[in-house]
């Protein structure tokens, strides 16, 4: 968490030549274009409390070049922050990972930010059908508004006989964001025999999944994503155009807000599981 931001450059250290202050920005994780720098480290009780290379639970940050990239000065500042990862990681899981193309089937589970975001960017390229699988009923209604052609509840419906039903010879694309490894197992087992399987979300440290190896002989694929292998100096220009003339509205993405005295109550209502993406408002 707070990872994702959207802000203006205040001041600009040396050899800084891609932004500018009074700039608009995003603020995102993975590496962009321009200088690396190491990051700052807070401390509270001699303890550091920030970890990775983006912070935003602070009215001012210090980032490195290469982890802001600038958006235009008419670009809206409360969904801005979402192309600091869901959005261009679901871009990229899409365009640079599974490679997918239109008119093949897609199932996603776990349909939070990311999966969201996924629902919505394989709507825009016309992939059908597309199928969001969560616990949660909210999230599922959500991911029905981003494109999802059709939705199951895990806890409800009888996951595996609806799935095969479905895709009686496997899904093309089978994208797991839970990490939990049960439902990572069953990702892989879902897909076609010449199909991909993208893992996105990360195991509990310590956990193993069990797959059986021999279909990735003849045909199978199996992808693990990091941040969709996304440049955000280039995707993120060419998403935010798409927002601008109409393509998506990213607003239903963002399910609640609250001002930086009351995070904590944020923290609490991304763990009650019913959101997609909480914004804190600076």
């Amino acid at each position: 968490m707070g990872h994702e931001g959207s802000g203006v450059v205040e001041k600009c250290g040396p050899g800084v030549t891609t932004v500018k202050k009074g700039d608009k920005v995003v603020l995102h994780w993975r590496k962009g274009n321009g200088v690396q720098s190491e990051t700052p480290k807070y401390i509270w009780n001699d303890e550091p409390i920030n970890a990775g290379w983006v912070t935003t639970f602070n009215e001012y940050a210090i980032v490195s070049e290469n982890r802001v990239t600038t958006i235009p000065d008419e670009s809206d500042m409360k969904t801005a922050p979402l192309y600091g990862c869901a959005l261009t990681t679901a871009f990229g899981i899409l365009h640079n990972e599974a490679h997918i193309k239109s008119g093949e089937s897609m199932v996603i589970f776990g349909v939070g930010g990311v999966g969201c975001a996924l629902v919505l960017v394989s709507s825009l390229i016309s992939v059908y059908p597309i199928v969001a699988i969560d616990i949660n009923d909210s999230r599922l209604e959500k991911a029905m508004h981003f494109g999802a052609t059709h939705t199951i509840n895990s806890e409800k419906d009888d996951l595996r006989k609806m799935i095969n039903k479905m895709f009686p010879n496997g899904v093309n694309i089978v994208v797991d964001t839970t990490g939990l490894k049960s439902i990572m197992e069953l990702s892989y087992e879902l897909t076609a025999s010449h199909g991909k399987t993208v893992f996105v979300g990360i195991t509990e440290a310590g956990k193993k999944i069990s797959i059986n190896s021999t279909p990735l002989h003849f045909g199978k694929s199996l992808v693990t994503s990091y941040g969709g292998s996304s440049n955000p100096s280039n995707d993120i220009p060419r998403l935010i155009q798409l927002q601008q003339i109409g393509r998506f509205n990213l607003n239903e993405m963002i399910t609640h807000e609250y001002s930086l005295e009351k995070i904590n109550d944020a923290f609490d209502y991304v763990m009650n599981g019913d959101g997609l993406r909480c914004r804190i408002k600076m």
